[in-house]
């Protein structure tokens, strides 16, 4: 059964400027008070996101007050699917979304303008297919049933699969559900195969079935990001420098304090730590420095840029999408690169 997630984490930020004790005049006590009042209610950063340990150091920002820290105040939420997640954001009930860096694209090629400011880690293990025992090989996926969330990363891992076989999508039988979901119905023994992340590929492979490959076997394609809206980079652009500064300040947290940013961000996505700990293995993730590492420089352009090329010309030669953003459209690195 199709389960869907919906948590609500928000927190009030206080910016007000204390009043002067006596001896202040009544005027800048009441430039004061509507300065304090306008803060107060300036609207969230509203991000969402999936369940996925990935997405884990957000909540470390949150709940160690480093949002707080940088003048910025961030509700954050779990919506478990894609087309979900997608049609909030269109509809501008969300400003950012922790999400793939290919979605980010497919967002911007279908009139939502999504810059990435923030990159959360590479999968290196972590994402996979999951098959029946009787299958071998990616060639040996023809004509069987494979449950995956049509136009996402999921998508983009099972089509360079079968490419490398010589086949494309149109060579399966395509069940769409969310990468949760195909865990679940495999594991549940309804399809022949799933693609997925962990804990279901764990999970699956344990009930009568076996990984057949991972991003381990194709490395570089999944790299998970934080995105917004351009109008709210554009309009909020103080505010996305301060939870880009709170997200490096999170990463030195784990660095040092990894026992209790595990618990935070195990809590966060409520599964448990060990649940956590096993797949943050199948993960790179990237703090300050790597994330300037990627992002580049004006005059030398990181990794990043790349990656995202590589993204919206395989998705336009699958004809998934039909229009052709640039990867500067989609990358912004002046909030890396100012810190």
């Amino acid at each position: 059964m199709k389960k869907w997630m919906h948590v609500l984490l928000s927190a009030t930020l206080l910016l007000g400027v204390t009043a002067c004790g006596g001896g202040g005049n009544e005027d800048s006590s009441a430039a004061s008070n509507g300065s304090q009042q306008e803060q107060q209610t300036k609207e969230p950063l509203k991000v969402t996101l999936p369940t996925w340990t990935g997405y884990g150091p957000l909540f470390i920002a949150k709940e160690k007050g480093f949002f707080e820290k940088h003048g910025v105040d961030v509700e954050l939420s779990i919506i478990e699917g894609l087309a979900e997640r997608k049609q909030a954001l269109a509809g501008g009930k969300l400003d950012g979304m922790a999400t793939a860096l290919d979605v980010q694209t497919t967002l911007a090629s279908s009139g939502v303008p999504m810059e990435v400011v923030w990159i959360l880690d590479d999968s290196y293990g972590g994402d996979g297919i999951l098959v029946k025992n009787d299958i071998n090989s990616a060639a040996d996926l023809k004509g069987k049933q494979v449950a995956f969330e049509f136009g996402s990363t999921s998508h983009l891992l099972l089509l360079s699969a079968l490419k490398q076989a010589g086949l494309t999508d149109k060579d399966v039988e395509m069940v769409q559900m969310s990468a949760g979901d195909a865990g679940a119905a495999f594991t549940a023994g309804k399809v022949d195969a799933a693609v997925t992340w962990e804990p279901w590929l764990s999970k699956g492979a344990n009930a009568n079935g076996k990984v057949l490959l991972t991003t381990k076997d194709l490395p570089g394609i999944i790299v998970d990001t934080v995105g917004f809206r351009k109008e709210i980079v554009d309009q909020r652009p103080d505010e996305i420098k301060a939870f880009v500064a709170a997200m490096a300040d999170a990463m030195n947290y784990w660095k040092e304090n990894e026992q209790d940013a595990v618990s935070i961000m195990a809590k966060g996505l409520n599964i448990d730590e060990k649940e956590f700990t096993g797949t943050a293995s199948g993960l790179k993730f990237f703090n300050l420095d790597e994330n300037k590492k990627s992002f580049g420089t004006a005059d030398n352009k990181g990794p990043i840029y790349q990656s995202t090329q590589n993204d919206i010309d395989f998705y336009l030669e699958q004809k998934i999408i039909d229009s052709a953003p640039s990867a500067e459209e989609i990358i912004n690195p002046t909030f890396v690169q100012g810190l």
